[in-house]
């Protein structure tokens, strides 16, 4: 007596689906990863309306000194040109290549806001991390 045979189907791996599955998880993953690690500025703000800020224990810190026009002065001496550049270099020269010195930023009140974000941008660029913005006690109305 002759059997026949059974003809087996071939077994496939159907790769349609599992192509789509892993185009969306990669999919996924380029949208939610961020490519740019941002730098992050810790900003000492003292209080405005009464009282001075701490004193300071360290003997070393820089102080950028902003004038109504927006001149540039590190530590008391003027800065010859007033440009982002020439606020690195002196900043770089002054602190030594030291980036954990506290950097202090004092604005007149008449200053161009360009001017304070110059100074701001030329700290962020050199690594400071510890930058302080000076304000004055405001005045009581009698």
């Amino acid at each position: 007596m002759k059997f026949k045979r059974r003809r087996r189907e071939q077994v496939e791996i159907n790769l349609a689906s599992l192509i789509d599955v892993v185009f969306i998880l990669l999919l996924f993953f380029v949208v939610t990863t961020t490519f740019t690690r941002e730098t992050r500025m810790q900003v000492d703000l003292p209080e405005a309306a009464s009282g001075t800020p701490p004193e300071q224990s360290e003997l070393t810190q820089l102080e950028v000194v902003i004038a109504a026009d927006g001149g540039f002065s590190l530590n008391g001496q003027a800065l010859i040109k007033n440009d982002l550049d020439n606020l690195m270099a002196a900043l770089q020269k002054e602190s030594g290549g030291d980036n954990s010195l506290p950097l202090t930023i004092s604005a007149d009140a008449k200053t161009a806001h360009q001017s304070v974000v110059t100074a701001m941008d030329a700290a962020g660029k050199l690594g400071f991390s510890h930058l302080r913005i000076t304000t004055v006690e405001t005045q009581a109305a009698p």
